[in-house]
């Protein structure tokens, strides 16, 4: 995953209905397809403040990498999908997973 700064991203306003399930199934691939769903173990509600995007019910959210703990997962105008992650300083990160990744699960 590449770090990127938020300021050159162009997220989208709405996600479909087909969006949002695509961001679900990517995180339920992501977190290792956990025997109890996505729904239980990532809580996910759809929100539209600033832009849209599948937020962590719960917070701090998801804790991996150690010390980063998952915040939302969204979609840009140019169809990437952006992870935004908390790390230990309260730092929110955006990492954009290209295309590449998601083919060969490097993500992962």
């Amino acid at each position: 995953m590449e770090t990127i700064s938020v300021d050159k991203l162009k997220f989208k306003k709405k996600l479909s209905t087909v969006e949002q399930f695509s961001i679900k199934d990517f995180l339920f691939k992501w977190v290792g397809e956990p025997t109890e769903g996505l729904d239980d173990f990532l809580p996910l509600e759809y929100t539209e403040s600033v832009f849209a995007k599948m937020e962590a019910k719960l917070v701090p959210g998801l804790l991996f990498n150690g010390d980063e703990h998952f915040r939302y997962a969204t979609i840009t105008e140019a169809n990437q999908i952006v992870i935004a992650v908390l790390d230990s300083n309260e730092e929110l990160k955006h990492r954009i997973i290209s295309l590449d990744e998601l083919l060969i699960g490097k993500h992962f």
